[in-house]
């Protein structure tokens, strides 16, 4: 065993410096704390320990990391086959096929979140059958009307845009 390998390195370690440099970058970005760095690096410290200190959390953390290295040498396979397929000079991605890509990485990330947080279980019997199925069914509904409603929206912006 290897000290990349060692529990304590993947699963304590690696989680703290993760949070640590995300929540200090956040703070320190957004200057919600002023221009004080010394305090943004406490406060993520901070948050870094009260990672490490609550395992659940944690644990969710350290599951999603292997999506998150193997779901980008995906995209970037298919962002290199895809330029060898482009003609223009600069590598451009059509607006659908960004949207496609959001919304199958949104799903592949609610998907993990799930199955790692034990809750895709009930999640598939809400939608396959059991007492969850009508609720299931109401929520499907209604997020196909709210998504009728912003397409309709959305496309009524861009005929009023190019009438003026």
């Amino acid at each position: 065993m290897t000290i990349l390998s060692h529990p304590f390195f993947t699963e304590q370690i690696l989680p703290f410096l993760l949070v640590f440099t995300l929540i200090f970058a956040i703070l320190d970005k957004t200057k919600i704390l002023g221009e004080r760095r010394q305090i943004n690096a406490i406060i993520a410290f901070v948050i870094g320990l009260l990672l490490i200190a609550f395992p659940y959390p944690r644990d969710i953390i350290v599951g999603l990391m292997p999506l998150l290295a193997v779901m980008a040498v995906v995209i970037l396979v298919f962002m290199i086959l895809y330029g060898f397929a482009s003609t223009g000079k600069e590598f451009t991605m059509n607006k659908y096929l960004k949207i496609a890509f959001g919304i199958l990485i949104g799903l592949a990330l609610t998907i993990a979140v799930l199955v790692l947080t034990d809750s895709w279980g009930t999640v598939v019997e809400a939608i396959l059958g059991g007492r969850g199925a009508e609720i299931a069914t109401d929520i499907f509904f209604i997020l196909i009307i709210i998504a009728a409603i912003v397409a309709v929206l959305a496309t009524g912006k861009k005929r009023g845009e190019s009438s003026e």
